[in-house]
């Protein structure tokens, strides 16, 4: 089981979810009408690190941040 957490703007709960990759992550987090508009905007930390790769593999416990584009000086 691994924990996606949703930060700044997007404003929903954390989730929980069984995926072996960023990919599966993905397209489950693209069949929940909310959310589908902010993931091609978005960037992606896995455990606190940034990843570009849907084929990266995930483990039970990994921590999947969802990362809205944010404005700032």
């Amino acid at each position: 089981m691994i924990k996606v957490e949703f930060l700044g703007p997007i404003a929903k709960a954390p989730m929980e979810m069984e995926a072996a990759t960023l990919a599966d992550v993905a397209q489950k987090l693209k069949e929940e009408s909310e959310l589908a508009s902010w993931l091609d905007k978005c960037a992606v930390a896995l455990n606190d690190t940034m990843v570009n790769d849907l084929n990266t593999a995930l483990k039970d416990g990994d921590r999947v941040s969802i990362l809205p584009p944010v404005c700032g000086g």
